[in-house]
């Protein structure tokens, strides 16, 4: 029992980081709808490790270049790391719900593979903002506590697409990438969450351990379990904050999500947690 509990966790593990990275695995998981919904808990694992190979990347660089060569570098690995998917997605919602048309053109337009006028210049302004907030970040030297922040943020953006998977509809029926999710409860989105907490937990434990502050300074003055608490609390908190109101209007538009707009679900937190965390961790 305990063995094929380990062994299923593995899989859905690897699952995860075959789909949403680009880490190489030793093992090629078939990707069925079962074991897609057993995936989206170890979401936020994919968001750890390219938050920790970003962070890893981001201390190397600034060992050898100043802060905005540096950023512009961190941002490319970090999208590089999960192969552009979720920005890919970002894009395609872009050309699709700001296109105007009625629903069924909304989805024909976010099936094409050619991006389009809106969906460069969304992407563009997004990578803006992104390279923006890592400039102020790393122009501080990468202190723990914005070392901490960077590893949280795409463990909780990845946890929203979780939630959102299951919060929303799923509205282009037996087609597309997100097809496979529709088995996904609530209780993997709980799941989902509490790999989210832990994670959390370990990166304030390594920081408390190595004697530096990880914490927030929204946290500061605050006795230390319940600052930890606090810490552990903000981010998934702050990314319902941004990412519900997105989720809510595009299943207005699009009459549900697709796999299109997890990705540019993703981006939308990611980019708005690292706006906090230039408030919180870096102003």
């Amino acid at each position: 029992m305990v063995d094929h509990a380990i062994k299923s966790a593995l899989r859905h593990a690897a699952a995860a980081i075959q789909f949403l990275t680009r880490f190489p695995l030793p093992v090629t998981v078939p990707f069925e709808r079962r074991t897609a919904a057993g995936s989206v808990v170890y979401f936020p694992l994919c968001g750890a490790l390219i938050g920790v190979t970003g962070v890893g990347a981001a201390y190397l660089l600034l060992l050898a270049l100043p802060p905005l060569p540096a950023a512009a570098l961190t941002l490319a690995i970090w999208t590089a790391l999960s192969g552009g998917l979720h920005l890919d997605g970002w894009m395609d919602t872009a050309d699709g719900v700001l296109s105007h048309r009625p629903r069924e053109r909304m989805l024909e337009i976010m099936k094409d593979s050619r991006v389009g006028a809106m969906g460069v210049i969304a992407g563009v302004l997004l990578l803006l903002l992104k390279f923006a907030a890592l400039v102020s970040i790393l122009e501080s030297g990468l202190r723990p506590a914005e070392a901490a922040a960077l590893i949280c943020i795409p463990v909780w953006s990845r946890w929203w697409m979780a939630a959102a998977i299951f919060g929303w509809k799923y509205a282009r029926g037996e087609e597309g990438l997100g097809s496979p999710y529709r088995d996904v409860r609530a209780g993997h989105a709980g799941r989902s969450a509490a790999v989210g907490a832990v994670i959390t937990l370990i990166v304030l434990a390594v920081g408390e351990l190595s004697g530096a502050d990880s914490l927030p300074v929204a946290a500061e003055g605050v006795a230390a379990p319940f600052a930890g608490l606090l810490s552990i609390a903000l981010w998934p908190a702050a990314a319902a904050a941004f990412g519900w109101p997105l989720a809510g209007w595009l299943n207005r538009r699009l009459g549900g999500l697709t796999g299109d707009t997890y990705g540019a679900l993703n981006e939308w937190v990611e980019a708005g947690l690292l706006l906090l965390a230039v408030a919180l961790v870096a102003g």
